[in-house]
């Protein structure tokens, strides 16, 4: 994965703790610019370079998933999206991390209208615990509740069936996400252009808001801390 810098990355005195995430940063200056940065996750020493939104609703949020224009191929195995694909600056999925967190959800159709939905607790178990999903606490800004449903759900990917439904979700829409049997939001679906009934539900969905045959445009997946 190559990763391009779009901002200086923060510099620490040996006498201050490294960032965990993109709140820390935002924090410690908040004039600092939306980009990749590096953060410590948990306080560990390998560094990650992630995506920071220093802009909406006070800044502070930590990218971990984005589309916007269908470069990265989102139809991967368990053990990509375990480590992290894509490009951070652009299309990427962060990788599976110890996430306790507030969560807003941005997405964008083809002629320019935005909507978002919000998430006052949301957490990911540990990968013995196959990546469980604890979502609550849900505020609308336009696109509806669609992650409510896959509560309590565990990860699943093409080559990993953790799912409730008796085949596998992955596969059927062509996806990777913490299906039920199967989905109201598929943001790791196929990148396709809007309205789309060619293939049902397999593009980047979510229900309340466009339906199962409407591919958004764009989508993003942010977390800041509780």
């Amino acid at each position: 994965v190559v990763f391009i810098v779009l901002a200086p990355v923060l510099t620490c005195c040996k006498d201050l703790v490294p960032p965990v995430d993109c709140s820390a940063i935002h924090h410690h200056d908040k004039s600092l610019n939306s980009g990749v940065y590096t953060i410590y996750p948990l306080g560990e020493r390998s560094a990650v370079q992630v995506y920071c939104d220093m802009d909406t609703d006070g800044g502070g949020w930590t990218v971990f998933q984005r589309r916007m224009d269908g470069t990265v191929n989102f139809y991967r195995p368990w053990d990509q999206y375990k480590i992290g694909f894509g490009d951070t600056a652009g299309e990427h999925w962060l990788g599976e991390m110890k996430l306790n967190c507030h969560l807003l959800v941005e997405m964008e159709e083809f002629t320019g209208q935005r909507v978002s939905s919000g998430y006052s607790q949301f957490s990911v178990g540990t990968e013995c615990q196959g990546y469980k999903l604890s979502v609550s606490g849900f505020t609308n800004g336009g696109a509806g509740d669609a992650l409510s449903r896959h509560n309590g759900r565990k990860f699943s990917t093409f080559d990993k069936d953790q799912d409730l439904y008796t085949k596998n979700c992955a596969k059927r829409y062509l996806g990777a996400f913490w299906y039920e049997k199967c989905h109201n939001a598929n943001p790791n679906g196929v990148y396709r252009w809007g309205a789309d009934g060619t293939i049902y539900a397999v593009g980047v969905e979510w229900q309340p808001w466009k339906g199962y045959d409407y591919s958004l445009k764009a989508i993003s997946m942010k977390i800041r801390p509780v």
